[in-house]
């Protein structure tokens, strides 16, 4: 089947703009397919109108085209991702849009498996754009100008983002000839040790995908294990759990660990970074924290250390997440330090304070044969705790006969 390229956006606003780029990116001999996703009308000239794209949504058109702005652009999103995951010919897509547009189109994009060539030309894309990428690859295109009208600006900027997706889908990267099962694994540059240890042990035999413990590293590995293309996880660096539990920014969500546990997949995963919280600039820490044990890790990041409490509250969390896992789990508790910085000597070493996360686990795991929690007397950078990982990896991934 022929892949074609979506050119996506509210035709009854920006039906010239939606058409240049279409007619640019079928120049290059692709296909492609322009879709509305206005709910004013606008559907001169398109392939799909948007009451066709309404009616996917699952509660049927009338749930979209209401009379309140705000609800209309939820539901159009809803609508629109149902849409394109039914599309077998869809090769790559591109969306423009401002404030409502881009909130219709971006939720599309991040359900499409990674990997498929996304383009999002946005006005807000000199922002913050977490909410607009999530997890996923989309690439974003600041217009520069208002994406209203064609000018010697826009012409040039949407001419770019155009050519960019038409250079994606017809230049596709090659697959690579390797049949090695994939593993995920989770690092921070306090775990990094640990981690390139355990990677460069295991590449022989499994194709080894690291994520940065950032937030949306921690949502993008958990995307992958919910698109199934994963055959087991280590998951040394659970950091983004503390920045949920303390109000750091790197929290990758309350649903951390949800896919792994719904996968049934070997895992493997221990408490690196759990001592610390990230904040940008100092000026960024809170009030109520300005007075922790912080740590400038550079210009602009800020670590503070959890306390004991604070440590608890991880501790327990992770538990109840872990008791959700009815696959194979191993988790790791490095009991003379979970980081680079805490270690002895080091500033974020604080033993109580690792006492009382480990003690949450012991006390909130409900440990079975399939699911256990392994003390280890090392630190969790130490070559000894990446042959304890690599051996607890290899024993359930091969009991499960993967």
């Amino acid at each position: 089947m022929t892949k074609k390229a979506y050119v996506i956006g509210t035709a009854d606003t920006k039906g010239p703009e939606l058409a240049y780029v279409r007619d640019l990116i079928a120049a290059t001999g692709l296909e492609t397919v322009l879709i509305n996703v206005g709910t004013k009308g606008g559907d001169s000239g398109v392939d799909v109108t948007a009451a066709s794209v309404a009616a996917c949504h699952p509660e049927g058109p009338a749930a979209v085209f209401v009379n309140d702005r705000g609800a209309a652009v939820t539901e159009m999103a809803r609508a629109l991702t149902a849409f394109v995951g039914g599309r077998s010919d869809l090769g790559g897509i591109i969306g423009l849009g401002g404030s409502g547009g881009s909130a219709i189109i971006a939720p599309a994009m991040q359900a499409l498996a990674i990997g498929v060539p996304k383009v999002l030309v946005s006005t807000l894309a000199s922002g913050d754009v977490s909410a607009y990428v999530g997890a996923s690859d989309v690439n974003m295109f600041h217009p520069v100008t208002d994406v209203s009208g064609l000018n010697r600006v826009s012409r040039k900027l949407l001419g770019n983002a155009a050519h960019a997706l038409a250079g994606m889908m017809a230049n596709p990267v090659p697959e690579a000839p390797d049949d090695r099962p994939a593993v995920v694994l989770s690092m921070f540059g306090v775990t990094t040790p640990a981690v390139q240890a355990i990677t460069e042990d295991l590449s022989d035999q499994f194709d080894c995908l690291v994520f940065h413990a950032t937030g949306s590293g921690g949502r993008s590995m958990e995307q992958l294990v919910y698109q199934g293309d994963v055959a087991g996880v280590l998951d040394i660096t659970t950091t983004e759990i503390c920045d949920l539990i303390v109000g750091g920014f790197l929290s990758a969500g309350e649903g951390r660990l949800d896919s792994i546990a719904r996968s049934k997949l070997p895992y493997v995963g221990s408490c690196g970074a759990l001592d610390m919280a990230n904040f940008w600039g100092p000026e960024s820490v809170p009030p109520q924290f300005k007075d922790r044990t912080l740590y400038h890790h550079n210009a602009q990041v800020t670590l503070m250390r959890a306390n004991a409490e604070e440590a608890a509250q991880i501790g327990t969390w992770i538990g109840n997440k872990l008791n959700a896992c009815e696959g194979p789990v191993r988790f790791l508790l490095p009991l003379k330090g979970v980081s680079a910085l805490d270690i002895e000597g080091g500033p974020f070493y604080d033993p109580q304070a690792n006492d009382a996360l480990f003690q949450a686990l012991r006390s909130t795991v409900k440990q079975t044969k399939n699911r256990r929690l392994i003390d280890l007397e090392m630190h969790i950078n130490d070559p000894a705790f990446a042959k304890a990982a690599i051996a607890e990896f290899n024993e359930i991934y091969n009991e499960k006969g993967t």
